[in-house]
């Protein structure tokens, strides 16, 4: 994908991976439309920062669990720059078991329509945009609490709803990727630990002991923690270099979910 001239939708765009995605787009000639809710504080910084690369943005303030603003978005953005052609779903929210301890209906139903709810209005939203380039991706960031769910080390970072609620993201890709198809490519980045996801830039991070850090450590093949430029290389890669690939999904974990069981030396044999 030629990003000189698209546009993109960038869900939580304020910072972390969020707002490196748009930078990149943005660097790269992609016009970005990026959204924003919490984090106030950050707002000045994701401003200067998108003003620096010289590419036409905008930037929103919405609530995204507010269902009826979101076709409101869409219009905005297709207003604006008269095509919409890349979707960035990321958008989550998940209560560490060490932050928030067993859960409140409130937040197990804040989770459940942040990470699944908000994304399925905002696809529906965008997808005829998306159709009507001929050429549309999206890209729906995931976590593997998907597939480890809440034990070993990251029982202090996953808890049973987020994983519950990443694992039905695997499915609405799946099901966009029908949909779209052929104009549109789904596809699915699946993060593991990283510095501003689950990782040392984080609240969470903070809480757990010196041990608890390093067992996470110590159950990633490639004993450490990703960077937030691991993602973007990523990102890139499915916008730009797999014209072939939709419905799949890419993880992105350093080896952690096949970490804690190593591999026996090979017995001699009886023959």
């Amino acid at each position: 994908m030629n990003s000189n001239q698209k546009v993109a939708l960038v869900l939580g765009g304020i910072k972390g991976i969020g707002k490196a995605i748009g930078l990149d787009l943005l660097r790269r000639g992609t016009r970005v439309a990026a959204t924003w809710f919490d984090w106030p504080e950050s707002l000045a910084a994701m401003r200067s920062d998108f003003a620096d690369t010289g590419t036409d943005h905008m930037i929103e303030r919405i609530d995204l669990l507010d269902t009826d603003a979101i076709s409101g978005l869409a219009k905005r953005i297709t207003d604006r720059f008269g095509r919409l052609d890349i979707l960035i779903n990321n958008i989550e929210r998940g209560g560490w078991p060490v932050v928030h301890g067993r859960y409140t209906r409130e937040q197990w139903d804040l989770e459940m329509a942040t990470t699944l709810r908000a994304k399925q209005w905002v696809f529906e939203a965008v997808l005829p945009h998306l159709k009507a380039s001929g050429d549309g991706a999206v890209v729906n960031l995931s976590s593997i609490a998907g597939i480890v769910g809440r034990c070993g080390p990251a029982s202090y970072l996953f808890n049973e709803g987020y994983a519950a609620a990443n694992r039905g993201i695997s499915l609405l890709t799946d099901t966009w990727a029908r949909l779209g198809a052929p104009q549109v490519r789904v596809n699915e980045l699946m993060l593991g630990i990283f510095e501003t996801r689950h990782g040392p830039e984080t609240r969470g991070w903070a809480l757990l002991t010196e041990a608890q850090r390093q067992a996470i450590v110590d159950h990633t093949l490639l004993a450490g923690i990703g960077r937030v430029e691991d993602v973007v290389r990523a990102i890139r890669f499915l916008l730009d270099d797999a014209p072939f690939m939709t419905g799949s999904v890419i993880r992105l974990d350093g080896g952690y979910p096949l970490g804690g069981d190593p591999v026996a030396s090979m017995p001699n044999g009886v023959v």
